[in-house]
């Protein structure tokens, strides 16, 4: 199926990405058709209800509590539940796969790479209606997420519509400048965001279903509970380079799935 608004053919990819790197964000508009917000949407009810199971997908509740800090932690499936925080792994499932291969996100990984593009992860962030956790101020990258170079791009899209009271994603722009806060990455620490001043600098983004930014993985980002009477579900991509190696060692280092093969020179 064609996920894609006629709109998607015509965004800007390369001053999208000049935003990114000048902002650390850039909106891409609204590129996800009716049939594909409808379509991805349905899939995702179907993953957390159990009417859908594919072996290996991860999946992690809602803290009751809606905190972040009450998170449980390698639980897993505990049962049909539309409160799962997050499906990762969704390139195991036949209908996003074939959304995360889209000629848009094509568009984006080749203006940065004309080598293959591989995928880090494809997570599916879900806010049930007068739900969900708080998610913190925090960077996707560092020792934590174990590569042995900087992630590809990031893709962030939405399946409903996230205005701030359904807990949208709030950015602290240009904050990627920085790097990393700590060398471990993911959640920073309350008295870097209190001395960066984070709250007097961050700006609400909020979105329509269909609508899709690029997220730089460094960038400070967060985003609250939802307290409307709908669901706030979107899907985020972390693309890599296919020569991106994972460094772990405690366990058997990571594969990555190739989603765009190498493009071939020209004769």
């Amino acid at each position: 199926m064609n996920f894609l608004t006629p709109e998607a053919s015509a965004v800007e990819v390369e001053a999208a990405l000049a935003e990114l790197a000048a902002s650390g964000f850039a909106r891409l508009g609204r590129v996800l058709s009716d049939e594909g917000i409808t379509t991805l949407a349905a899939r995702a009810d179907d993953l957390m209800l159990g009417r859908v199971v594919h072996e290996g997908l991860f999946f992690q509740h809602d803290a009751a509590s809606g905190r972040y800090e009450d998170l449980e932690h390698r639980k897993g499936w505990v049962g049909p539940s539309i409160h799962y925080r997050k499906l990762e792994k969704l390139e195991k499932d036949p209908v996003f796969r074939a959304f995360l291969g889209n000629p848009l996100f094509e568009r984006i990984t080749r203006a940065l790479t004309d080598g293959s593009v591989t995928l880090y992860r494809a997570v599916l962030f879900n806010k049930a209606a007068r739900a969900g956790t708080a998610l913190p101020w925090h960077q996707d990258g560092g020792s934590f997420w174990g590569l042995d170079r900087a992630p590809l791009v990031q893709i962030w899209t939405a399946l409903d519509d996230a205005p701030a009271e359904a807990g949208c994603v709030e950015i602290v722009p240009k904050s990627h400048h920085g790097g990393l806060a700590t060398p471990l990455g993911g959640v920073i620490p309350a008295e870097v965001t209190r001395a960066a001043e984070a709250e007097a600098r961050s700006v609400l983004a909020p979105a329509r279903a269909g609508d899709a930014m690029l997220i730089h993985n460094d960038v400070w980002h967060r985003s609250g509970t939802n307290t409307t009477d709908k669901p706030r579900r979107a899907v985020t991509v972390c693309y890599l380079r296919g020569e991106t190696r994972c460094m772990r060692t405690r366990r058997a280092p990571r594969t990555f799935a190739t989603i765009f093969e190498a493009r071939q020179p020209k004769a």
